[in-house]
């Protein structure tokens, strides 16, 4: 595969209707897109998926299958989530068109997950904290929810309406993300800038890191530099081993 493209991948979280699954297939064949990967599906490849994916049967049968939300996002380096549910705590909402513009400027060498959750209770709380933002496709308040499929082709086309992208640096995965993350949280405790068992507050605030460095994405180089910085205040302020947590041999150079 080749293209920006074959950069994003459309993951479909526990779909349970075999005909939406296969209509999605059909939908990003439509736009120009190949990348459709499944999370715990229903019978994905049923008569009646096969039957709705019609011309992109191709698509339909070879969409990775993951047994967990974590492995499905593991080596996206942006995680992008759908939802028509807004709420204070749900995450950061960006309009549709500038959200579409940040996916396709990371998209090129870069993996981008747009994930849609299930028909009847959409993504959870959860899985929402692991995106960087989020996007609602605008509907009518009389009926404000779509069809599964709909909203993977509506997404799709706004996308494939950009122009294509320039260059842009690679972003390390949300693999190395969530240990950086476990590194910052450890050293948020250790220098107590939270009160004592202010779980809510050290939430908040590993929420607010995570949807800037999701939206920004972050380089090799910045990586080990944050997670450095992390170590030796560790060492000054509890001495221990080295730590060896972060990626060998890529050292922030100075």
């Amino acid at each position: 595969m080749s293209g920006w493209k074959d950069h994003i991948a459309f993951v479909l979280v526990e779909p349970t209707e075999p005909g939406n699954i296969g209509a999605a297939a059909r939908a990003l064949k439509n736009m120009g897109f190949r990348r459709l990967e499944l999370v715990r599906p229903t019978e994905h490849l049923s008569f009646q998926a096969r039957a709705m994916a019609c011309g992109a049967k191709d698509i339909l049968e070879r969409a990775p299958i993951h047994s967990s939300f974590e492995e499905a996002i593991a080596g996206a380096t942006l995680v992008v989530g759908t939802t028509r549910r807004r709420g204070r705590n749900r995450g950061l909402f960006l309009p549709f068109k500038d959200g579409a513009e940040r996916i396709v400027r990371a998209a090129p060498g870069n993996k981008v997950a747009v994930l849609f959750g299930n028909e009847h209770n959409g993504l959870t709380n959860s899985e929402l904290a692991s995106c960087a933002f989020l996007l609602t496709i605008p509907t009518d308040d009389a009926a404000p929810s779509l069809n599964l499929a709909q909203s993977v082709l509506l997404a799709a086309y706004e996308l494939s309406r950009l122009p294509a992208p320039g260059e842009i640096p690679k972003f390390v995965t949300q693999t190395e993300i969530q240990r950086l993350f476990r590194r910052v949280q450890s050293t948020i405790r250790l220098l107590e800038y939270t009160a004592r068992g202010d779980r809510d507050l050290e939430a908040e605030i590993l929420r607010n890191l995570r949807q800037v460095i999701g939206r920004s994405g972050l380089t090799t180089w910045e990586y080990n530099m944050i997670y450095g910085l992390c170590s030796q205040a560790e060492r000054k302020l509890k001495p221990r081993p080295a730590d060896s947590g972060g990626p060998k041999g890529r050292r922030p150079g100075y």
